[in-house]
């Protein structure tokens, strides 16, 4: 092939790919901002939220639902079970349980909220 044919056909190329890696890109990104709430059933874990989640725990802990909440300046953490139920606002920094689930504040803003749980028992 003459040389210029081949660089048309080499930008033509490029340019035809850099929309489908940039959509395989922003969806992994996606997919990876996304909490794995599964991974906190045993009250271990790191969470970063964007925004309020629910999700089942141990009944060791004498609760099965965590439902967790924030704004700006606080982090409201509601432990349920069957007639039971139990609750924790905590501040930036601060540290709190619900039910023997520790739970930490690292960070907080009014889109993100970064919380670390532990069992206390």
């Amino acid at each position: 092939m003459p040389p210029k044919i081949t660089t048309a056909l080499a930008v033509a190329a490029s340019i035809a790919l850099t929309p489908v890696a940039a959509h395989l890109t922003a969806a992994g990104a996606s997919a990876a901002a996304k909490p794995n709430l599964r991974a906190c059933y045993d009250g271990r874990c790191k969470l970063t939220l964007t925004k309020s989640v629910s999700f089942r725990v141990s009944p060791r802990f004498g609760i099965t639902r965590l439902a967790i909440a924030f704004t700006a300046g606080t982090v409201r953490v509601k432990g349920t079970g069957p007639g039971v139920m139990s609750q924790a606002q905590l501040g930036k920094g601060t540290s709190g349980s619900v039910n023997g689930i520790g739970v930490r504040v690292v960070s907080l803003s009014s889109g993100k909220a970064v919380l670390r749980l532990a069992p206390g028992r």
